[in-house]
This record gives C-alpha cells, sequence and structure tokens, in this order.
C-alpha cells in the first residue's frame, strides 16, 4: 500500500479521537490563526516541482476526504488546484457551490482543490491516490499562485513554478491518459501589484504547454483586470484581491462551458458526480 495513504489513515483515526482541553486549545488557537492567514500562506517549502506533503491535520484529513469522494459517483470533469478552485464547489462557501451547480450540473463535474496548496502539495495528493481509479474526459486545472506569494520572484523561481505546474499535467497525463487537460493561466491578483510582472512570465511559459489536443491553455485575465493587471472591479474578492468573486468565477465558467460543450455534448438532465467536500475545519466550527 501507498505509505502516504497509510500515514494519512493513521492521522485521520487520530483526528477523531477524543481531544483533550490542551488539543481542543490548540485546535481553536489553529483556527483561528487558518482564518486569520492569507490564502497565500504555504507551510510546505521545497522544490515545486517535487511532491511534498501538507502536514497539519485539517490538510491530511481533507486529503482522506478526497481520496473517498474519488471512490464514489462518475467524474467526466475534474477539477484540481488550490483555494481559488475548491471555493467554487465546496459546502462552506453555499453561494459558490449554487454557481458551480448552476454552471456545471450534467456534467458530472467534481472538485478536488485544496486551500493554500503549492504545486509540490498539489503533485503530492495526485501522487497519492486523488486521481486513482477515475477516468475524467476533462481535467480543469488552475495551480502556481501560492507558489508566487506576494513578492516578485526572479527567472529562476519562475521557470521552477512552471516546471511544478508542467510536473501536475505530467502525473494527469499518467493517470488519466485519455482526459483533456484545460490548463488554466494564473489569474491576476491585486494583494501586490508587483507580482504582476511574475504571473504574466508564468503564464507565457504555460502557454507553451499547450498542444491544441492533450492540453489546452486557457486565460481568462483580460477580462479580469486591464493590460497593467489592475482589477476590474467586482470580480475578486475585495478584500484580499486574490479569490473571485461570483462575478468572476462566472467568468472563469463562461470560457469553460463552450470546451465542455466540445468535448462531452450538452450537460445531462442528471448529475452523477460524487456528494461536494469542504473544509474539515468549518466543518467542526458549525457542530
Amino acid at each position: 500500500m501507498n505509505p502516504g495513504i497509510v500515514a494519512t489513515t493513521l492521522l485521520l483515526s487520530a483526528a477523531v479521537a477524543l481531544p483533550t482541553p490542551a488539543a481542543k486549545a490548540r485546535g481553536t488557537a489553529m483556527q483561528a490563526r487558518a482564518q486569520a492567514a492569507p490564502a497565500t500562506d504555504t507551510p510546505t517549502n521545497g522544490p515545486a516541482d517535487r511532491a511534498a506533503p501538507r502536514t497539519d491535520q485539517n490538510s491530511m484529513t481533507a486529503h482522506a476526504q478526497l481520496l473517498e469522494k474519488a471512490k464514489h459517483g462518475r467524474i467526466d470533469v475534474y477539477f484540481e488546484g488550490d483555494s481559488i478552485v475548491r471555493r467554487w464547489g465546496a459546502l462552506d462557501y453555499s453561494e459558490l457551490l449554487a454557481n458551480w451547480r448552476a454552471n456545471f450540473f450534467g456534467w458530472n463535474a467534481a472538485n478536488f482543490g485544496w486551500g493554500a496548496d503549492r504545486t509540490q502539495n498539489i503533485l503530492w495528493r495526485l501522487d497519492n491516490g486523488e486521481l486513482d481509479g477515475i477516468s475524467p474526459k476533462v481535467i480543469v486545472l488552475l495551480a502556481g499562485t501560492n507558489n508566487v506569494g506576494t513578492q516578485p520572484r526572479d527567472e529562476q523561481t519562475v521557470a521552477e513554478i512552471a516546471r511544478g505546474i508542467k510536473a501536475i499535467i505530467d502525473i494527469c497525463q499518467q493517470k488519466a491518459s485519455h482526459a483533456t487537460i484545460i490548463l488554466t493561466a494564473i489569474f491576476p491578483r491585486n494583494d501586490n501589484m508587483a507580482v504582476t510582472p511574475t504571473i504574466n512570465r508564468i503564464n507565457e511559459r504555460l502557454a507553451g504547454f499547450a498542444d491544441g489536443t492533450r492540453v489546452r491553455f486557457l486565460t481568462i485575465n483580460d477580462r479580469l483586470a486591464d493590460s497593467e493587471g489592475k482589477l476590474f472591479d467586482g470580480v475578486l474578492n475585495e478584500r484580499d484581491k486574490l479569490h473571485p468573486t461570483i462575478k468572476g468565477y462566472q467568468i472563469w465558467a463562461d470560457a469553460l462551458k463552450p470546451i465542455f460543450r466540445e468535448l462531452l455534448g450538452p450537460p445531462g438532465t442528471t448529475d452523477l458526480a460524487p456528494p461536494p467536500t469542504g473544509d474539515p475545519s468549518a466543518a467542526r466550527r458549525l457542530q
């Protein structure tokens, strides 16, 4: 058995044990820090193209849930990425989930994004079972903004981040050889405008990965921001200037749906995708 999955199972078993008062206090503090931290908080360092796990309990619990999700239903469209992907189809973002369903119902779309992931963390999740046993026809990938962070990057780092995204493409093609990958350009962000050139240089490299058939490059950035990278009103969250609003997600959906129709035909009248998941810590806060 894959040692990563064994470790996940052990961590998940530990997670359901009755916590001590000290553990409760630590958990409350961790949740508070997670809520306050920016979406670009990236606890795992290391090369962008080398798989690395997120070892915090919440991420490992989420991984276990996504492993279980992969075993159920029918998945024709597989979304992969970080929190920008995750929030769209998540139980803890009900308005965004409603938008997801309004756009993708009938195409059997399932969301496997996880918040704050860098490319190396996505690689680890894919390498440890989250795409195993699934034969999606389409994979939508958006990743890399957490590797960029809030500071400009040199050309060496730009190349490394691009290699990380290429490594994700490679493992997706290994595990789902018949899928068309829709590689989405990293979105503009205005938490620090100085990172705009970095994002542009990475996206230029990503465009070169597309062959027009197995890998298609999709950018909606000219609909999110002007030529200088300044966001248009209302498309990204005003608080963090990073995550899309419903308006921003709808722009993305409007770009994806013609491709889905081309590759999959019109949406069906029923949907067989597995039920949506969410942030395990959010579920605990609601209890």
